[in-house]
């Protein structure tokens, strides 16, 4: 089956962004509604979206629109029709009758439902259309979140169903599970359990709402919005109605029920407008305190809000075994969610799926959890897990594992794809080396490095693991959701409060050493960075030798946002990428404006597309749609390069002051325009003199260590001053900069 043109109806949410992620493929697409004016305003929405849907905006050009009666006939030419419209059964089915009549021989028709069962949609169809219909239920956004649930049934030509997972797979970049038609398929099934189960053992052990997002969150490899935020992202009048749909369609024995119930606070808060971020507020809200805006939560009890409490658990990486045993309320409540959740999923088998994997995987890419139910079981331990739980009657997966006690119960992972992923292959490894920042897996021809801090930021145990993997070809990669966001800053700032600005020096030159030593090991280095790859983390992927990257990447040098400069090598990096064009080579000046506007300005690439003008990326980097390849495609890398030498060592030749007083006239203009303040200008003057050369001429030759000599300088400069500890204490405190 060779698809080559979709048609997607329904230009809402959902409807939009298929048709979006089906452009960054590069695949024609016709979006319909009701109205062309409708399909056009998405078509716009899509251009301007943030976080944006296209890769490249000019991609766009993929997208014509129409309505569904004048411009119906293009669905004849549709090798695939994707219907996204409202979820009421009389509408869907309306618009079958219509697809089925006009369609070409063969073409598969799906719907985005996410909760209305494959039976009910296809009742009014043939036998023949019933082969060539199945639910395709992409997460939202489209573009970034990797699960795509593909619903079949007994009626289905399942030779079809797996060509169009392929396609999904190769051409989309997605993690395309096939289940069976339950009610929720996989992701819903379980989140919405494990949100539900969140939520009600919070009220029952009478935890504040702080408190249970900070345990059901990152220490549970749960994204950090925990439970109450993400009820408010979602919307807590829609996970009602999700809840309602649940209720209906479940038999009464089943758990699910069991927290499902309506919680009076909950109806309070839907009936006053409370619906969560998009109404006036919802477990959390903001409020005014004069002049400043101040966050709220509520109380579950009294249903009072008060200021919200920051509540530090202490426990930054996911650690489940140390989580569950703590003798205290967190431990308590760590435990009784996550054994619920395993016991719920494992109940699941094999109604849902065969593979119980496919459930881990659906919450690691639907839910971008770090770890699946059963993984948390593997992590926890078969012994530890029934030494504490003896309550499993009717499960049959957990009755038959408790007579085994068989800890590598596990077997392979991730079967839902024949690609060879990390998650596959570091479990293969001949060894697993390394420290609690960063993991070094060995293999016969190569190792792995994977961070495993917070968000990945960069430390000293992080620069240890890189330099002692060089031993062998080497891969950087990480199954986590960024690649790194950059060092860590909080370890910085624990020095800079004890005024140690000493060993500040020392880890960033430890920080310069070790990327020079990627880029220069008698080995060939590769990166394969996905989401953030912002400061240390640019300035590790940029050190690489070669570069395998997602679309789905945020890159860039950030520093200047924090009061700082980039200090790892960034800075020279740019330099030498901007050099080597030809306006560089006519005008002196050129480069050293160039990466001064880029860097002083934080510009981020949202894609390797958005990347490569910049220089972030090169062309010859690898560009890959779907994640799971980009081990595969480091390996190739690496089995193409066994001759490989290192580079030779960069020289620079800057103008020095001449282009300085160019840089402090851009200066001078944006501080008397009230853009940048005393600090900025302060920090942008550091980084100016750092990309002229410093004190130098353009026939005076400048190595690579006399450029890391000047970045560190400037950084250290930066970081003594009161005004950019503020900025970071201010950003690491809110996510936000602060601009003085």
């Amino acid at each position: 089956m060779d698809i080559k043109k979709v048609v997607v109806i329904g230009s809402g949410t959902m409807g939009s962004g298929i048709a979006a992620h089906l452009c960054n493929a590069n695949i024609p697409v016709t979006l319909l509604d009701l109205k062309t004016e409708i399909s056009e305003k998405a078509r716009d929405r899509i251009h301007k979206s943030k976080p944006p849907l296209l890769i490249d905006k000019s991609k766009i050009n993929n997208i014509k629109v129409g309505n569904i009666s004048d411009n119906f006939d293009i669905i004849k030419e549709a090798d695939w029709v994707v219907e996204a419209v409202v979820e009421r059964i009389d509408i869907k089915h309306q618009i079958y009758e219509k697809i089925f009549k006009e369609r070409k021989d063969g073409a598969i028709v799906s719907s985005n439902t996410s909760s209305i069962p494959i039976k009910i949609l296809s009742e009014n169809l043939t036998d023949t259309e019933k082969k060539d219909f199945c639910i395709t239920h992409f997460f939202n956004p489209v573009r970034y979140m990797g699960l795509l649930e593909i619903v079949k049934n007994e009626n289905n030509d399942l030779n079809k169903i797996n060509q169009l997972k392929k396609f999904c797979e190769v051409e989309l970049g997605k993690g395309a599970i096939i289940c069976n038609d339950t009610p929720g398929f996989l992701g819903n099934r379980v989140g919405v359990y494990a949100m539900q189960v969140a939520m009600t053992e919070a009220f029952k052990m009478k935890l504040s709402i702080e408190e249970a997002d900070a345990v059901f969150g990152r220490p549970m490899g749960i994204p950090k919005t925990g439970v109450f935020g993400l009820y408010d992202l979602i919307g807590i009048d829609l996970m009602a109605d999700v809840l309602k749909s649940f209720i209906k369609e479940l038999p009464k024995s089943d758990e699910f029920h069991e927290v499902a119930k309506e919680i009076p606070l909950v109806k309070r808060l839907i009936e006053t407008g409370y619906t969560g971020r998009k109404g006036k507020g919802g477990f959390y809200r903001i409020n005014k305190a004069g002049t400043t805006k101040v966050m709220e939560a509520i109380n579950l009890e009294t249903g009072d809000y008060l200021v919200a409490k920051k509540i530090d658990i202490k426990s930054d990486n996911v650690d489940l075994n140390r989580l569950i045993n703590r003798k205290d309320k967190y431990g308590d409540y760590a435990w009784s969610v996550i054994s619920k959740i395993i016991k719920y999923a494992s109940s699941l088998v094999p109604g849902i799926t065969k593979e119980f994997n496919d459930i881990d995987e659906a919450m690691r890419l639907g839910f971008n959890w770090t770890k699946g139910p059963f993984e948390m079981l593997e992590e926890i331990g078969v012994k530890n897990f029934f030494d504490k739980v003896n309550n499993f009657k009717g499960n049959e997966f957990l009755k038959n594992l408790s007579k085994t006690k068989n800890e590598d119960f596990y077997g392979e992972r991730q079967k839902y794809t024949n690609i060879e992923t990390l998650g596959k292959v570091k479990r293969t490894a001949s060894s697993v080396d390394g420290n609690d920042s960063a993991k070094i897996y060995r293999f016969n021809d190569y190792n792995i490095v994977e961070f495993t801090t917070k968000a990945n930021a960069l430390n000293y145990d992080s620069m240890d693991a890189l330099k002692k993997a060089t031993d062998k070809p080497l891969i950087i990669i990480n199954e986590s959701m960024q690649f790194s966001a950059g060092v860590n800053l909080t370890y910085t700032m624990d020095f800079a409060d004890k005024n140690d600005f000493k060993s500040i020096e020392k880890f960033i030159k430890y920080f310069q050493e070790t990327c020079k030593h990627l880029k220069y090991s008698k080995y060939p280095v590769v990166s394969a960075p996905s989401g953030l790859t912002l400061g240390g983390g640019f300035e590790v992927m940029v050190q690489s030798n070669f570069v395998a990257s997602h679309t789905n990447i945020v890159v860039g040098l950030v520093e200047t946002i924090v009061g700082l400069i980039p200090a790892g090598g960034g800075c020279k990096e740019m330099l030498a990428r901007w050099l080597n064009t030809d306006e560089a080579k006519a005008n002196p000046n050129y480069a050293s404006l160039k990466v001064f506007d880029i860097i002083g300005y934080g510009k981020t690439a949202t894609s390797p597309v958005e990347a490569e003008p910049m220089k972030y990326l090169r062309p010859e980097d690898k560009k890959i749609m779907n994640r799971n390849s980009l081990l595969e495609v480091s390996k190739n890398i690496l089995m193409d390069n066994k001759n490989f030498k290192a580079p030779e060592e960069l020289k620079f030749n800057l103008p020095g002051k001449s282009v300085l007083e160019d840089m402090y006239k851009i200066l001078d203009k944006l501080y008397n325009d009230k853009i940048i303040l005393d600090h900025g200008v302060k920090v942008a003057r550091e980084l100016a003199y750092v990309l002229s050369g410093g004190d130098t001429t353009i026939d005076k030759t400048l190595s690579e260590d006399d450029l890391f000599k000047l970045e560190l300088e400037a950084f250290m400069r930066l970081i003594e001053t009161q005004k950019t500890q503020d900025r970071i204490k201010y950003t690491l405190g809110t996510g936000k900069p602060l601009i003085n």
